[in-house]
């Protein structure tokens, strides 16, 4: 806000809304749209420059000894003008004349004293007038007379010593007068004369000494129907003569708390028997005894309060003729202290037979021996009933306890503070209705075997926080599938880890607290097939140990599957690790609570899933920094985020991104900027992380870019030098091989092979004895197979390199037979096999095979005949065989490789 002004917020009976807010130079209100706020600013005068087209003006809490109607013709739009705790003696005519609009005129608190016939004459358009808390002792002639349009009008805590607000009819569209807290002693029908066309709703006269309601006062009025009476020594005489005078009226409700009616007789309100009264209230009275038949008058009441009062015993008739009762108000109404039991409050059997329309019994805060049989047989339409510390002793809940309620379509049940220590099996089978179970703040102490739910087959919620001890089982909650809510906080609860689940059965679960239990082992299945959980509360447990990498088995992942939670509050478990992938089935997660906990630092992507997040607390850890690759995702659609009393580490590469968020976010961040301090370096220890400057840390983006470039040429350029080196020879083999594909070097349209040997043998010269020894009988077996030996199929005369390559040629197959001496011969070496695999290489074929007599490193084949096992098919390599039995399976795999097509494509 500009100019130092301080921040106001203003409501006037809830209409006005929170404010932007805007100043004016001259008397400091504060103005948002058209609405003015001058209160507790010490104005002797009203201000002069507001703006003009203001609807809402409060001048409350200030000086002002008048209201000048002059320094009101500016303001002529106002609807609402609150003058309220000033010094205002005299109100002029002229206001309101200035004020054609205006609707709400408050001046309460204030030192008027007197109101002329003039004073409202102009207020025609007036709704509510709020006088309280002024001097005016006595109302002359008929200064509201004017008011056709006035719905509510306060004149209480002033020194009226009578009801006459006029002398002739007027306030025909009145429905709300109070005037308590005034000196009125008696209720007069010519007094009241003056509302005889009024439809008044509401009748205030609390809080005055009236002694005598005279013959008629209330058929003075013209349509009564709530009067209020509270906090007047009335007692049970004047009571009964109340009632008498309200006979044939339109009253509906009546309110007689803390009236000193200390009993009832059957006479009491007699006079109500004409009327339809709906609403009684009793409250605060001491009222100790409630005779028989005492409400047969009132068979149209529908609300009874009976709070706060001392009754001693309950009848059978009590509540006779009460049949349209809903609503029945006993708490804190049977409140008497005794050491034996016989002089405890007693209600006897069929006590609320009467009442068949009850649907809402509130029996809070009482003091009975226990539950009757029939305590409550005939609430044949109750749906809520609270017994909430109701017992002196209620130790154990049994299959009869509630055997009164067998017929009531119950609802609600709330048994909490009872002490009760036991629920024994098919303790509520008789509330077959029954939604909601509240047994909280109890001292239940037992392994629960899930019969003590028998027959709860509609139930939605059970609230067992705050017992004793729970003991669970597999079939704990077996009978109540319906369940959508349970409470189990701070109940020491034991065997949650078993399997299965002791909450497998609870499909429809939406809600489940089991936080302060210590709970230190979960089965990674606890929470399986609970589809439909939106709110799971597990803080203040020991689970630190279940996220540890180290934890026998690694961590537990006991959230996984929950794709429908919506809040998780994990705080104080003493986690110091999450795993990665800890929240990814939570997509819908909209609020995570792990504050109080021992975490530093968060894996990269922790929280990605977590996109839809709203709320993130992470307050009391020690958390150094907030980097984006963690909190990137779940900071995108945050309202509310609580980090305080972290140990930041405030450089660059901790905290750079969080500032520049907080400086561009509109989330909510609790404690900032006072609780988010800077713990190192030095030079920032103590101060807030708002105060951290970013802008250094702007230049070294070029840099980092720069690095990133450079390190992945450089590991690009190894990674190629690693690959040439190791593999290098079979990139260039089928590159050739592709090379001669693409080029075309095959031929187009090849002709039938013809070639005039099977194979061509190359071999070493020491070798030649073993290939004329082998070789010769295969062809002697197989007259179509014909090897071109050198030393015999070579012509004489003929050029040995000619000869080479002409029978390379005229072969079908060109065999080499690898040894060590191969590989050292010259000529085998240089040409032989060159121009056998250049030929092959050429004509894209795959007319090469291998013979090892020898075990042959492939390093040492490469480097002397620049050849690998790699660039030959499997079949077209064979080892001679050391035993002899084999011979005739490597004959057979050699035939093999002959009869295999040359074509590699």
């Amino acid at each position: 806000m500009s100019q130092g002004l301080p921040y106001r917020i203003y409501s006037f009976w809830g209409l006005l809304p929170l404010w932007m807010l805007c100043a004016s130079s001259a008397n400091k209100c504060v103005v948002r749209r058209e609405v003015a706020d001058c209160s507790h600013l010490r104005l002797t005068q009203v201000p002069a420059d507001l703006p003009a087209n203001i609807t809402v003006l409060n001048l409350t809490h200030n000086q002002l000894r008048k209201l000048p109607p002059a320094n009101f013709t500016r303001y002529s739009q106002l609807i609402i003008l609150d003058g309220g705790f000033n010094s205002i003696s005299k109100l002029e005519s002229e206001l309101c004349q200035k004020l054609p609009l205006l609707k709400v005129l408050n001046l309460q608190h204030n030192e008027l004293s007197q109101l002329s016939d003039k004073t409202f004459v102009y207020c025609v358009n007036l709704t509510e007038l709020h006088l309280t808390s002024n001097s005016i002792q006595k109302i002359k002639s008929n200064p509201f007379k004017n008011l056709k349009n006035l719905i509510k009008l306060d004149l209480a805590h002033n020194g009226l010593s009578s009801t006459k607000l006029g002398t002739e009819l007027q306030l025909e569209n009145l429905q709300e007068l109070s005037l308590s807290n005034n000196k009125i002693h008696a209720l007069r029908r010519e007094e009241l004369d003056f509302l005889g066309n009024s439809s008044l709703k509401k009748l205030e006269l609390s809080s005055n000494q009236i002694k005598e309601f005279s013959s008629g006062c209330f058929h003075a009025i013209g349509k009564l129907s709530g009067l209020f009476l509270n906090n007047i020594q009335l007692g049970s005489s004047l009571t009964e003569k109340l009632c008498l005078e309200l006979s044939n009226t339109s009253i509906q409700s009546l309110s007689l708390s803390n009236t000193q009616l200390y009993r009832t007789s059957n006479m009491t309100f007699f006079g109500l028997k004409e009327t339809n009264l709906t609403m009684l209230d009793l409250s605060h009275n001491s009222l100790n005894k409630i005779a028989n038949d005492s409400f047969a008058w009132l068979p149209h009441l529908e609300y009874l309060t009976l709070e706060n009062n001392n009754i001693e015993h309950l009848s059978s008739r009590s509540f006779y003729g009460l049949l349209n009762v809903r609503y029945l108000n006993l708490k804190r109404s049977f409140t008497k202290q005794s050491t034996s039991l016989a002089s405890l409050p007693k209600i006897d059997d069929f006590s609320f037979q009467w009442l068949k329309y009850l649907e809402h019994l509130n029996m809070e805060d009482n003091n009975f021996p226990g539950i009757k049989n029939n305590m409550f047989t005939g609430l044949i339409r109750l749906k809520y009933l609270s017994l909430s510390s109701s017992f002196t002793s209620l130790p154990t809940l049994t299959n009869e306890t509630f055997l009164s309620l067998a017929n009531s379509p119950l609802l609600i049940l709330n048994l909490t503070r009872n002490k009760i220590s036991k629920i024994e099996s098919g303790a509520f089978s008789w509330l077959g209705h029954l939604e909601v179970l509240d047994l909280g703040l109890n001292e239940i102490g037992q392994e629960l075997t899930g019969q003590e739910w028998r027959g709860l087959g509609n139930i939605v919620e059970i609230y067992l926080s705050y017992n004793k001890y729970l003991q669970l089982t597999s079939n704990s909650f077996a009978l109540v599938p319906s369940l959508q809510q349970l409470m189990l906080r701070r109940v020491a609860c034991k065997n949650v880890d078993i399997s299965p689940s002791p909450f497998c059965s609870l499909r429809n679960l939406t809600i489940l607290d089991l936080s302060n239990n210590n709970i230190a082992n979960i089965n990674e299945d606890m929470l399986e097939g609970l589809d439909k959980l939106e709110i799971l509360d597990l803080q203040h447990n020991n689970l630190a140990r279940l996220w540890k990498h180290a934890n026998p088995g690694g961590p537990v992942h006991f959230l996984k599957g929950l794709s429908h939670l919506h809040v998780l509050n994990l705080e104080s478990n003493g986690f110091d690790e999450i795993p990665q992938g800890a929240f990814k089935d939570l997509s819908e997660l909209k609020s995570i609570d792990l504050g109080l906990n021992n975490l530093n630092i968060l894996p990269p992507s922790l929280f990605d899933s977590q996109t839809s997040l709203k709320s993130l607390k992470l307050e009391k850890n020690l958390i150094t920094s907030v980097e984006k690759n963690v909190f990137g995702p779940p900071f995108k659609n945050l309202t509310n985020l609580d980090m305080r009393f972290n140990p930041f580490d405030c450089t660059c590469e901790s905290i750079a991104w969080f500032v520049n968020w907080i400086n561009g976010t509109h989330a909510n961040i609790s404690g900032l900027p006072d609780d988010y301090l800077c713990n190192t370096p030095p030079q920032y220890h103590g101060l807030s992380v708002t105060f951290f400057d970013t802008s250094a840390c702007k230049d070294s983006a070029p840099f980092e870019l720069l690095f990133v470039i450079n390190t992945s040429t450089l590991l690009f350029f190894i990674f190629i030098v690693l690959l040439v080196h190791f593999e290098g020879w079979r990139i260039s083999f089928y590159w050739n091989v592709s090379v001669h594909r693409i080029l075309g070097f095959k031929e187009i349209d090849r002709q039938p092979e013809q070639f005039e040997y099977a194979a061509y043998v190359i071999h070493a010269h020491k070798d030649r004895d073993w290939v004329w020894q082998h070789f010769s009988p295969m062809e002697e077996k197989d007259q179509s197979l014909k090897f071109c030996l050198e030393e015999r199929d070579f012509e004489a005369g003929a050029l040995e390199l000619e000869a080479i390559v002409n029978s390379i040629k005229r072969s079908r197959k060109t065999i080499f037979v690898i040894t060590q001496h191969l590989l050292k011969d010259p000529l085998c070496k240089r040409f032989k096999v060159h121009h056998a695999v250049q030929q092959a290489v050429e004509q894209n074929l795959d007319s090469i095979i291998l013979i090892f007599l020898e075990e042959i490193p492939d390093y040492k084949l490469n480097h002397a005949l620049c050849l690998r096992r790699g660039m030959f098919k499997s079949r077209c390599i064979l080892n001679w065989p050391v035993q002899k039995e084999r011979i005739s399976a490597f004959h057979h795999k050699l035939q093999v490789a002959l009869g295999s097509r040359n074509s590699v494509y």
